[in-house]
């Protein structure tokens, strides 16, 4: 009798294990799904904030590299 109550808990505990790792996973991919909506939305504005900053490094490192030539 011990042993099937011992084998109810351990099955409900794995069940409920794996539902919170699925619940878990999904979040983390809902996430993921927001920071890219974020980043690439439409109106641009977090993008075109990033294209500018690589603007800049990138002016910087040829500005640099013509002065090294010269």
């Amino acid at each position: 009798m011990l042993e099937l109550e011992i084998a109810k808990y351990l099955k409900a505990r794995f069940v409920s294990e794996k539902a919170q790792g699925m619940i878990e996973y999904a979040l983390i991919a809902a996430f993921i799904c927001g920071v890219a909506a974020v980043v690439f939305a439409s109106d641009g504005s977090f993008s075109s904030a990033i294209n500018t900053a690589f603007g800049s490094v990138s002016n910087a490192a040829s500005n640099a590299a013509s002065k090294a030539q010269s």
